[in-house]
């Protein structure tokens, strides 16, 4: 009876909780990649989750998020579907003015909105506002400036640079003293590998995670992303994880 009960315990399991790749630890933050451009982020004290997209599911064995940060309204990074599934009874919302325009009452009263150079504090996290947009920045930009952010988490005295959609703009080549920078590069929407490495080649952080990297019409090559990075500087540390893990 025992073993069967425990068979069926691995049965619901593998249907209960979605298929998640191994986290990374560093320096006490647990880095916990979910899918595309959403990541969890998560000390002894704090859980944040970043553009949580993809379906509840993938989230469902993870501890219930303190702050839900989210770039832009796009759907990949706003997504309502999911966020109605999370246990965000704690959360404090971090968002730019163009998606509490989009967010539910009951998201939009724990939120704080913050523009691009806006820094905010909560608990022992400071968390500032970057640009991130395309270029050139006219009316044929998919993302202008101001209208989404990317952020710089500081975690455990660590700062995290989270890109959300952009291309390589000044803004993000004049970052220091970045020690974990989430990249991204999908076409058209967003960078070349050859932008992107280009870009961390420019700002050096410690350590790199292409994300956000399935494009059209196809993935990007993010291993061509990391030779050109340690081609020209070895020592950023480029790593590669499947984002798109079934």
């Amino acid at each position: 009876m025992r073993i069967n009960t425990f068979i069926c315990f691995l049965f619901l399991s593998h249907f209960t909780f979605a298929q998640l790749i191994e986290p990374d630890i560093i320096n006490g933050v647990k880095i916990q990649p979910i899918t595309h451009g959403s990541v969890v982020l998560e000390t002894e004290d704090i859980t944040v989750y970043i553009d949580p997209y993809g379906g509840a599911k993938k989230f469902s064995s993870l501890t219930s998020p303190d702050v839900i940060i989210i770039t832009h309204a796009h759907g990949d990074h706003l997504n309502k579907e999911t966020l109605e599934g999370i246990n965000i009874s704690k959360a404090t919302f971090i968002i730019p003015q163009s998606v509490a325009e989009e967010l539910d009452d009951n998201m939009k009263k724990n939120a704080i909105i913050l523009n691009n150079g806006d820094t905010t504090h909560i608990k022992d996290i400071k968390i500032t506002a970057f640009p991130m947009y395309n270029l050139p920045d006219d009316d044929t930009a998919r993302h202008k400036k101001g209208w989404g952010n990317s952020y710089v988490l500081q975690l455990n005295n660590k700062n995290f640079y989270i890109s959300g959609d952009t291309e390589d703009i000044p803004e993000m080549r004049s970052l220091q003293n970045i020690d974990v920078a989430f990249i991204c590069m999908n076409l058209p929407f967003t960078m070349t590998e050859q932008q992107a490495a280009s870009a961390v080649l420019e700002f050096k952080p410690h350590i790199v995670y292409p994300y956000h990297y399935r494009g059209r019409p196809a993935m990007s090559n993010t291993e061509l992303f990391k030779k050109l990075v340690n081609e020209k500087d070895s020592s950023i540390e480029v790593r590669l994880r499947d984002w798109y893990v079934k």
